[in-house]
């Protein structure tokens, strides 16, 4: 039987409740298609004056299977797209990274058969709920998470960034890649596009109701002064506000449908996730 997940490792391994731990292509492939925003992690050379600080950005991206974007089965292992401007500092580094890479040693160190391009973390959380326990040691929060842990490099072949932009403008708005103005060439040159190849992930997910102390359960006084329960939390979409420029009279019936379609779905994964 074909491998459908990640092998559990140091590195990807949920210690804490373990039993939320997920390691499923479907399930992590689906956390971050679903994440509007994902924050990427990396470590930057030391410049001049010294940055001894870890970097992390909130960045757009999605997963893909290309070259075959035919099929979309998220159950398979699949890479990350990130979008950024073509001098960030990701970008560049990450374009060193490559060039170092096809001379013969990468930014490691390493030769280039055995690594390749900037390692990477790239993790995505979305809330589902505030849990409120009868004590404050007890309160937590149901939530979907996931962490993938890859190399990142710029993609340069046109047919696979056009793919990506594609990809990550529809993740926004289902149908709003064919529904603009094809980029223009300057747009286009101006763009990065990093492809995250995946070496290992892992998901986190948490769930249901309060989980209370046996000891607070039994003191009635306290119960009947303390509510305990789930605040269903979810992104909501609000009305579409036309920009002063536009001149289309009626919101597009694919924007009002997806609009829809998303907060009903938010609203439902929230409620039942509060159970």
């Amino acid at each position: 039987m074909e491998n459908s997940g990640w092998d559990k490792t140091k590195l990807n391994t949920v210690n804490r409740y373990r039993n939320r731990g997920k390691y499923d292509y479907q399930t992590v492939n689906t956390i971050i298609d679903e994440t509007p925003v994902l924050h990427v992690s990396f470590s930057a050379p030391q410049e001049e004056g010294g940055n001894r600080f870890p970097v992390i950005l909130p960045m757009v991206g999605c997963t893909s299977n290309y070259p075959d974007p035919a099929v979309p089965n998220k159950s398979e292992s699949r890479v990350v797209y990130l979008h950024g401007y073509v001098s960030s500092r990701i970008i560049r580094l990450a374009q060193i990274a490559d060039q170092e890479d096809t001379d013969g040693v990468d930014g490691m160190g390493a030769s280039a058969n055995s690594i390749k391009g900037i390692p990477i973390c790239v993790a995505a959380t979305q809330l589902d709920g505030i849990v409120l326990a009868l004590t404050p040691n007890h309160h937590s929060a149901n939530y979907r998470s996931a962490v993938v842990f890859g190399h990142a490099h710029v993609v340069t072949e046109e047919a696979e960034r056009l793919h990506a932009l594609e990809l990550m403008t529809n993740s926004f708005v289902p149908s709003r890649w064919e529904n603009t103005r094809y980029p223009n060439s300057t747009e286009l040159k101006s763009t990065g596009i990093l492809r995250v190849e995946i070496e290992s992930a892992s998901a986190k997910i948490r769930a249901g109701t309060t989980g209370e102390d046996r000891k607070d359960l039994k003191d009635e006084e306290m119960k009947q002064r303390v509510w305990a329960g789930v605040v269903p939390a979810y992104l909501q979409y609000g009305k579409p506000e036309p920009a002063p420029t536009n001149v289309v009279e009626k919101v597009p019936e694919y924007i009002e449908q997806w609009v829809g379609d998303e907060n009903k779905k938010n609203y439902e994964n929230a409620c039942e996730a509060a159970k």
